[in-house]
């Protein structure tokens, strides 16, 4: 029997929280769900990662109200995902922030993924109508931007290939607070379906190499220790790697990408099957793995028909 397609089965609500980290840093985790990040300067707000609908953003607002009455000034989106992205017109920020890669992954491919992910994973796409469309950065920085908010310095960098191209992370030096975006999971399962899966375990090495105190996930609670910070990213790391380099070798070995698939989830399930959205990811995981160790450098355009097609491939 298949297995219900992607999240389309998840329709169970999550409990919110906001937790502080540091002066002026907070997090929106959702058990799992997408993480959102705060940062209240002395003269705005910045939110890092924007929810997938304006909809869904009004509950960001409303916990950020219980904190600031200080005007949302920016919004950082970390990478080009629909799920991240879509609801940052319900801000009515100043600006909006990305990196060129980002940037160049919307124009390539940011209506195929809209329509991608929301057939995917319809709960996360709460009010969907309310989406007037892509959301596009007003400011677009390569390599590194600082922002000023006031006192408060707030750095914005690449440091890596990892989940996509065009990944930022978020980075508040005095408080050594790290926004890692989808490039560090904690108890959630990575997606790599537009990854760059031989270059994301360097860059979680530049990553942990910032030596943060304090990080906020993709997906996962807030991390309050340095000690729980170098487990996601270690974790994160571990996952990668298995998944990759088992696949790797099941198609240099002549496997098709269905048998790939199966000794991937040998050798994975065991270690994380338990993660949020394992199911959902795998498939998506293992196709991508599977063309990079083909010499497929770039990721293809995943589409709404190619997602069914690849599931129904691996998982019917």
């Amino acid at each position: 029997m298949s297995k219900a397609f992607a999240s389309t089965g998840d329709l169970e609500q999550k409990k919110v929280t906001f937790a502080e980290l540091a002066p002026g840093a907070y997090a929106y985790t959702a058990e799992g769900d997408p993480n959102t990040g705060v940062i209240v300067g002395d003269d705005g707000v910045m939110v890092i990662d924007a929810q997938a609908t304006p909809r869904m953003a009004e509950d960001v607002i409303a916990h950020i109200r219980t904190v600031t009455d200080k005007p949302i000034k920016y919004v950082l989106l970390t990478h080009y995902h629909a799920v991240r992205v879509l609801g940052a017109s319900g801000y009515n920020a100043e600006q909006i922030i990305a990196s060129r890669d980002t940037y160049d992954l919307i124009v390539e491919r940011g209506q195929q993924d809209y329509e991608s992910e929301l057939g995917r994973f319809p709960r996360l796409f709460q009010g969907s109508e309310s989406i007037p469309g892509l959301t596009w950065p007003t400011i677009v920085f390569e390599n590194k931007l600082t922002v000023f908010m006031g006192r408060k310095r707030v750095e914005i960098m690449q440091l890596g290939r990892g989940h996509t191209k065009g990944d930022t992370v978020v980075w508040l030096p005095e408080d050594r607070v790290l926004y890692s975006g989808d490039l560090v999971e904690y108890g959630a399962t990575p997606y790599t379906g537009d990854a760059y899966l031989e270059d994301w375990p360097q860059t979680l090495y530049r990553l942990a190499a910032l030596n943060p105190a304090r990080l906020v996930p993709g997906r996962g609670d807030a991390l309050m220790t340095p000690e729980l910070c170098g487990k996601a990213i270690n974790e994160t790391r571990a996952f990668v790697a298995l998944m990759y380099q088992t696949v790797k070798q099941a198609r240099s070995k002549g496997a098709s990408l269905r048998d790939a698939f199966a000794e991937a989830r040998n050798a994975l399930e065991p270690q994380f099957g338990g993660w949020v959205i394992f199911e959902h990811c795998l498939p998506f995981d293992v196709s991508r793995a599977y063309d990079e160790a083909g010499g497929l450098r770039d990721p293809k355009i995943w589409t709404a028909d190619r997602d069914r097609e690849m599931w129904e491939a691996l998982q019917g």
